[in-house]
């Protein structure tokens, strides 16, 4: 057993000040996840709720198996957009088991301007999707979906990762033998229609909902006919006249007990490729992780403090310690799960990238699945680290890394820039999961750097008397500054469906354990592995 010795001691004032610090940043976090489920549309809910209909996060607890946890996917999407008027962007995506199958679980709703889709809506959606033929999981949609919001349609409508494209994912999941169910609770117009209309099976409510390619109002446009909601697409009609829904039933806690009773008899057998452990609490709590965090983040801390609040009994075998030591790589057990670990512990160098590639291509040979836990300004630049080979090794991690055949998973707990997020997996590398702390900043470069060079290109570029170029220089750093700070908040990317949520430190160690079992149902990957290029 190679437990990681702490240094960290709880009780020191430095401690103290950086986890009242990151309660603060936790505060914030909790606050806005309160606003996306419940808040800014409370009168809505109250309509809602008056047609006898569950709000989408309450149709999914009573779906999913009693006390089940259920790892809901980007709660924050469009977060500051549109005024703020479309929470979670309308739709509530994530994974929970149905009598012990997990699925990915996919409710529109209805709250949010009718469940239509805006372009963060669908890319949510395919992303949840993509998720799902990834991991090869069933597929259950909540359907209470308008199509698509009108005034958005150049940005959801014609392009290939808009809204065809789910139709598209859905179709080919189907085949790939991958279920995919509907229940249907309200109104589905136009696009929303196909959603239900392309599943496997189908179940709808009894007097909410309705499917129609075209509603009342189009219908008397197009073809000028007068007709009712109910007699054009409702629930006994397409039932008894149509053939398009499967089961009737009466209520929305019968269309879930009718979607739990389908997929329990799914035949879907449950398989293990990971060589589980028994499961051990890490030797440090993981809710010290947030004093571990220096307040300020040009303080560096020891990644190795953070692995040692994940892993199982702090057990972690490091790969070459003495080499490279900027990237601390090893193995470990994570509830019970191996998993290999790459860790930054300051800017890469061409050693680090090497030991990088090198342990990649181990843990793909060895069919363990990676981690890799961003804190990193990026590789290392200047005179020394170009004559060293920093480009030609640099490219060997990220080639190791592009080429892994393992699941990947990507933890940003810090700093996340340049080519570094490149090497780590980042959004770009198609990890099977991402997921992005309060502290992260994901960005080109840091706001300091980026300032000090639009500068010096300012001063290279033009002659002028010293009081105007002091002006033009005061401007350049203060928009620069305000840009960066802006767009590398972790709010800003996670309303961007840049990751696949803001995770709490605490909980990070239950949510990969949650996705380190989904990859342990996937079958070992065959043919060669990932090549380390010396």
């Amino acid at each position: 057993m190679s437990q990681i010795p702490s240094r960290v001691n709880p009780r020191a004032p430095e401690f103290a000040a950086n986890a009242a610090h990151y309660q603060g940043l936790l505060e914030v976090l909790r606050g806005r996840l309160r606003e996306a489920a419940t808040g800014i549309r409370e009168a809505h809910i109250a309509r809602h709720r008056s047609r006898g209909k569950l709000l989408a996060r309450e149709r999914i607890d009573r779906l999913i198996d009693p006390h089940a946890p259920f790892l809901e996917l980007s709660p924050l999407a469009a977060w500051g957009l549109y005024g703020n008027e479309v929470p979670s962007a309308g739709v509530v995506t994530g994974i929970g088991p149905i009598h012990g199958v997990a699925c990915m679980i996919i409710a529109n709703d209805a709250t949010v301007k009718g469940g239509s889709f805006f372009h963060e809506t669908v890319r949510k959606h395919v992303r949840a999707q993509e998720i799902a033929e990834q991991n090869r999981l069933p597929c259950i949609y909540l359907v209470d979906c308008g199509g698509a919001y009108l005034p958005e349609q150049d940005r959801v409508f014609p392009d290939k990762d808009h809204f065809g494209n789910t139709f598209y994912r859905q179709c080919r999941m189907s085949q790939q033998g991958l279920p995919q169910l509907a229940a249907v609770f309200g109104g589905c117009t136009a696009g929303g229609a196909y959603i239900p209309a392309l599943a496997d099976e189908v179940v709808m409510v009894r007097g909410n909902a309705r499917i129609h390619l075209g509603g009342p109002s189009i219908v008397k446009v197009a073809i000028d006919e007068t007709v009712d909601g109910e007699t054009l697409g409702g629930a006994e009609m397409h039932s008894r006249v149509s053939g398009v829904n499967d089961y009737l039933v009466d209520d929305e806690p019968a269309a879930l007990l009718r979607l739990r009773e389908i997929v329990a008899k799914l035949n879907w057998p449950r398989q293990n490729h990971a060589d589980l452990r028994p499961v051990r609490p890490p030797a440090y709590d993981p809710a010290e992780i947030g004093g571990v965090i220096s307040a300020d983040p040009k303080i560096p801390y020891d990644v190795r403090e953070i692995i040692a609040r994940l892993v199982d009994g702090s057990d972690f075998q490091e790969f070459k310690p003495l080499y490279g030591d900027t990237l601390v790589c090893g193995t470990a057990h994570l509830h019970g799960h191996p998993v290999g670990i790459l860790g930054n512990n300051g800017a890469l160098f061409s050693e680090s990238a090497l030991k990088g590639a090198h342990f990649i291509e181990l843990c793909n040979q060895r069919n363990t699945p990676l981690l890799f836990l961003h804190n990193i300004t990026g590789y290392m630049v200047g005179t020394d680290a170009e004559r060293g080979g920093i480009a030609k090794h640099s490219a060997k991690m990220v080639y190791a890394q592009a080429n892994s055949r393992v699941p990947k998973f990507s933890v940003i707990v810090g700093g996340s820039y340049g080519a570094g997020n490149y090497g780590m997996a980042g959004r770009g590398f198609a990890p099977h999961f991402l997921f992005a702390w309060p502290t992260a900043r994901c960005a080109t470069m840091s706001a300091d750097i980026a300032s000090n060079v639009m500068q010096e290109l300012r001063r290279a570029s033009i002659k002028q008397d010293d009081a105007r170029l002091a002006a033009d220089l005061h401007r350049i750093d203060t928009e620069v500054r305000a840009q960066y700070g802006e767009q590398s908040d972790p709010y800003y990317a996670t309303a961007r469906l840049w990751d696949d949520g803001i995770i709490e430190p605490a909980q990070t160690r239950d949510v990969l354990g949650l996705c380190l079992a989904l990859a342990a149902q996937l079958p070992p990957a065959t043919g060669p592995a990932p090549v380390y290029r010396m």
